[in-house]
This record gives C-alpha cells, sequence and structure tokens, in this order.
C-alpha cells in the first residue's frame, strides 16, 4: 500500500482528489500547510507528496525544501 501525502489549503480539493486515489488502494494523508506536510513525511514512510505551491504558513516551494533535507520522496508542486 502506498503513502501519498495531499497538502493544499482548499480543503475541497484534496477531499475531492482524495476520494480517487482511495478508490485506487492509497493511503492518502491530507496537510493543509507546507508546515503540516513536512511533518507528516517526517513523522512516516511516504510515497509521494502532492503539493500546491500558494499556501498559508508555509510556501510549497519552502516546503519541499525542507522535506529535500531529509528525504528523497517524489514531490510534484501544482
Amino acid at each position: 500500500m502506498y503513502n501519498i501525502v495531499m497538502c493544499d489549503d482548499e480543503k475541497y480539493i484534496l477531499d475531492a482528489i482524495a476520494i480517487y486515489l482511495t478508490i485506487q488502494g492509497y493511503n492518502i494523508f491530507k496537510a493543509y500547510n507546507g508546515k503540516e506536510a513536512v511533518e507528516l513525511v517526517g513523522s512516516m514512510k511516504v510515497h509521494l507528496v502532492v503539493m500546491d505551491i500558494m499556501m498559508p504558513v508555509m510556501d510549497g516551494i519552502s516546503a519541499m525544501s525542507k522535506i529535500r533535507e531529509n528525504s528523497n520522496v517524489p514531490v510534484i508542486l501544482l
């Protein structure tokens, strides 16, 4: 089972994408800002991060930079 972190500050976007990916058998973990995504990636085995760029608290570019300090997980920026 693959773990995917989805990160976007707009809840309805995360909910819609999560429905489709969950049906396909993926474990989806939601983050609503870059800081939450960094924490999720640091606390478990993650196979993919899909992240918005423009978010409050920590934007997607900054979050990806922090993730890269400790992980080579693939990151898709939207």
